[in-house]
């Protein structure tokens, strides 16, 4: 009788290899060649239940290299999860649980969204600052309540992209000794080997970025394998990269060739590789009842891993209730009672603020209240406002700190965030200049697409930023991520905007963007304004009077000018009403009536921001004028270029007064 090993191995390769051909889309060549290494990983190693997908000990996998996705699949089906073999059937299909890439949320066992290559890498390393900040936090003499590594499987494509040398670079500094990466070393991209476009050191290059290399130079080699993640395993100080040398498309025609990476077999190339894997080549989705039921064991195996963690917990409650009912509200996500409470009020008015400073001075009473709270920036946190006073510098050997210093990486930055929020138990954030979104927009549309509790704050907001000139003052951004699905962005116009702004993000439970400025701003009256309920629906009427004859709409800084434009509007015998609108998301949550009474349709209005005008008249309708900004800056005084440009109660006034003598 053939081992079962590698019989259980070629039912991988072929189920999914079956799945890719019925499809007639998909990447073949991965499945092939690194089925060894995930069963080795899912069979021997891997902690996890799959009848609960959820089990907060387990350990972590991420298919970094999701074109993959069809052994992933195959994997979750043989192990036990629910996952039906007809949704394999239906891989890549409309409305099936086994789309083109991995996407968490929709398929029970995949632990983030991944394709986007290097997005993986990332997420894993914010899984494991989880981890180690958690387990430090509640685990005790006796009780490793946290106690699990994270695994994934990376590709060429991965370490190619520069994300992957700026989350490894992290990674060591902070010394992830529970990360454990299996590197598919096939030496083939899409446009052939490898060499044509890369040839560094891979393992003198992770080295340099502090983690422990190991080469396995037979992929198929199940032995060297394992004992090469137990190694990893006892290497308590560093991550690891286990460099596994294997063969894209092994045991098919196409084995070594690029085409085989991502376009199906032929029928007959198909038949062939079954055969030589011992498989009936005339069956599709054949899988032998012997390699079933080793399979499922996992099942008995993952259950009383559970069960035990479970046991444990119980005594662990009784040691330490006051803990154990912490670490119950930490993996809920709920916050704790009186959260919000006395939380900073701005009443002086005759101050200006700047919002990310408002934003630093809330965020440090959060910290205090909040102990899952952990974040930092991109080596900006002082201008950010992001530090946390007395809260310690996270690495693993103080891992009690909650700053983390991510260095000058902020699309590394971006994706750890993700994979700390995908953990759960933790409330993570990250920090940067606005303009430098331009760096991590693939993490930022990750945390959109996963619709996952990842904060981002972005200060220097505008052409207010000043000197630094046009390169660092963000135009276009605002309206960008506008447009992406399932991003909430707040842009708050004063000290008080902010504080409910950053209530919103905690409470949310789904991405947000804070939107800060760099310049002092005056003071809204939380006396004299409904701030908090204000906010929290997107906009609102800050001035107003009966029958107004126009309608001035601003944002951020830009709510003051709208203000001061209102009062020379009054002189003239305008009659105005003042929206402050720090969200479009929020507001266009709202019901309807709530929209047409802030901002009726018969009402012509001035909008006032300082970034692109598109869009703003899906908002506000054609009956309107978006004082705006459709150029790149200039490197000047930030007051002086908001004058230059138009971003003065005069200049709105004067527009106001325009759109009122064209109605006339």
């Amino acid at each position: 009788m053939e081992n079962i090993d590698q019989l259980c191995v070629n039912t991988i390769r072929i189920l999914s290899l079956d799945q890719i051909q019925k499809a007639k889309s998909g990447h073949p060549g991965m499945p092939l060649g690194a089925a060894p290494m995930a069963y080795v990983l899912w069979d021997r190693v891997l902690k996890h239940n799959p009848k609960n997908p959820n089990w907060f000990n387990r350990d972590r996998f991420i298919l970094s290299a999701g074109h993959g996705s069809a052994m992933l699949y195959s994997l979750l089906h043989l192990y036990g999860y629910d996952l039906p073999l007809d949704e394999l059937k239906r891989f890549r299909q409309l409305g099936s649980k086994t789309p083109g890439h991995p996407e968490y949320g929709l398929t029970p066992g995949v632990e983030a969204t991944t394709g986007p290559l290097g997005q993986g890498f990332g997420m894993g390393v914010g899984m494991a600052i989880a981890e180690c900040y958690l387990s430090n936090y509640f685990n005790r003499d006796g009780f490793n309540i946290v106690d699990h590594y994270t695994y994934a499987i990376v590709s060429d494509g991965d370490l190619m992209e520069g994300i992957s040398s700026e989350a490894a670079a992290l990674a060591g500094r902070l010394k992830l000794g529970k990360l454990i990466y299996l590197y598919d070393d096939n030496h083939i991209t899409i446009e052939g080997d490898t060499n044509l476009a890369w040839n560094e050191d891979i393992e003198l290059r992770f080295k340099a970025h502090g983690w422990h290399v190991i080469t396995v130079s037979d992929g198929n080699d199940l032995d060297a394998i394992y004992g090469a993640i137990k190694a990893a395993q006892d290497e308590k100080e560093r991550p690891s990269l286990i460099k596994i040398r294997t063969h894209i498309g092994y045991g098919s025609p196409k084995q070594d060739d690029p085409e085989v990476h991502g376009a199906p077999l032929s029928d007959e190339e198909a038949r062939e590789t079954k055969r030589f894997f011992g498989f009936p080549d005339d069956k599709e989705f054949y899988i032998p009842q012997e390699a079933l039921e080793h399979f499922r064991k996992a099942i008995e195996r993952g259950e009383k891993w559970e069960r035990e963690w479970s046991e444990m917990f119980k005594e662990y409650e009784k040691a330490y209730p006051d803990l154990a009912e912490e670490f119950k509200r930490f993996i809920s996500g709920e916050l704790p009672e009186g959260w919000d409470r006395n939380l900073p009020e701005f009443k002086d008015t005759s101050k200006k603020i700047a919002t990310r400073s408002a934003s630093g001075e809330t965020l440090n009473v959060l910290a205090d209240r909040l102990p899952n709270l952990i974040g930092g920036s991109a080596d900006l946190a002082p201008s950010n406002k992001v530090v946390m006073k007395g809260k310690g510098d996270f690495y693993c050997e103080t891992p009690t700190g909650r700053n983390i210093h991510f260095g000058i990486r902020e699309h590394a930055m971006g994706t750890a965030v993700n994979g700390m929020a995908l953990h759960g138990g933790i409330i993570p954030f990250g920090a940067t200049f606005f303009v430098f979104t331009n760096y991590m927009r693939a993490s930022i549309r990750m945390a959109a697409l996963m619709d996952i509790h990842s904060i981002f704050i972005f200060t220097h907001d505008s052409i207010g930023v000043g000197e630094d000139g046009p390169t660092h003052q963000p135009v276009e951004h605002l309206m960008s991520f506008r447009i992406m699905p399932n991003m909430t962005v707040i842009r708050p116009a004063d000290a008080n905007e902010t504080v409910e702004a950053w209530k919103i993000a905690l409470e949310r439970k789904k991405p947000v963007m804070l939107v800060l400025t760099r310049q002092n701003v005056p003071v809204l009256d939380p006396s004299r304004y409904p701030i908090k309920e204000g906010v929290k629906k997107g906009a609102y009427i800050l001035e107003d009077c009966e029958n107004p004859d126009l309608i001035l709409v601003g944002t951020g800084s830009e709510v003051h000018v709208v203000l001061d434009a209102k009062k020379i509007l009054d002189q003239k015998g305008v009659k105005s009403r003042v929206v402050s609108m720090p969200s479009w998301e929020l507001f266009l949550e709202q019901d309807e009536s709530y929209r047409k009474e802030v901002i009726p349709e018969n009402i012509p209005k001035v909008v006032v921001e300082a970034g692109v005008a598109l869009g703003w008249k899906d908002i506000v309708g054609d009956n309107s004028i978006i004082i705006g900004l459709d150029r790149f800056g200039e490197s000047a005084p930030g007051d002086v270029l908001m004058k230059e440009f138009g971003f003065t109660p005069e200049n709105v006034a004067e527009k106001a007064l325009s759109v009122l003598q064209k109605i006339a």
